[in-house]
């Protein structure tokens, strides 16, 4: 278990494909900051593997969409380093990149989604990430709220903090999951609404939204 120490502020990652970035991510990661009190949110848009469905909107799109959300608002910053990388990335080499930055001393956080945390026994190095960070698991409509078997619940228990003081004496390590908004916004729903030339007004920023239209994206 991670060394306590003082409190020091807390700095969450929230990675996404962001094709578009909308309220459904905004609003509960806003909400998930008054929660634990998080000091800093960095978005992180991720570089699409080659064997997945490519976004619609290209790298550099995406990433002047998620600038313009979140513009004049200091609780987020945006870090582009997945998208500069030709190749690949995992999480871990991002979180691992972003400790040797910050010091070992540095509070850090990965945020999830609920729908995440039941699949993250698939990712790359899964076991090592609680050896970076803390996670906070943000509530998705409709998922479980058990993980697959009996060992991966054990595991969740283990680590699971109850107590949001606590991710801010500890630089990573514990699992805490969020009494987030449950909002049912998707980028799938958007860019159909787009595609069936529908509104998308109340789902994402407008700034966001003009951005869209001026450039032509998710026509159908």
């Amino acid at each position: 278990m991670p060394n306590n120490s003082p409190t020091r502020a807390l700095h969450a990652l929230f990675g996404g494909t962001f094709d578009p970035i909308h309220y459904g991510h905004l609003k509960p990661v806003e909400a998930l900051a008054q929660e634990v009190g998080l000091q800093r949110i960095i978005l992180l848009p991720n570089n699409v593997p080659p064997h997945r469905p490519q976004p619609e909107a290209n790298a550099q799109q995406r990433l002047k969409m998620v600038e313009l959300a979140v513009t004049g608002n200091p609780l987020f910053s945006v870090d582009s380093r997945e998208l500069l990388r030709d190749s690949p990335s995992f999480t871990i080499d991002t979180l691992e990149s972003l400790r040797k930055e910050r010091g070992a001393e540095q509070p850090l956080a990965f945020i999830i989604g609920q729908d995440s945390l039941l699949s993250l026994h698939k990712w790359h190095r899964w076991e090592s990430l609680l050896d970076m960070c803390h996670l906070l698991v943000c509530a998705r409509p409709g998922y479980s709220q058990t993980l697959d078997t009996v060992e991966l619940q054990h595991w969740l228990e283990a680590h699971q903090v109850f107590d949001p003081q606590v991710l801010s004496t500890r630089s990573h390590g514990a699992i805490y999951l969020a009494n987030t908004p449950l909002l049912d916004i998707s980028a799938t729903d958007i860019r159909h609404r787009r595609h069936q030339g529908e509104s998308c007004d109340d789902l994402l920023p407008r700034a966001v939204q003009r951005y869209i239209e001026l450039q032509g994206l998710y026509r159908g």
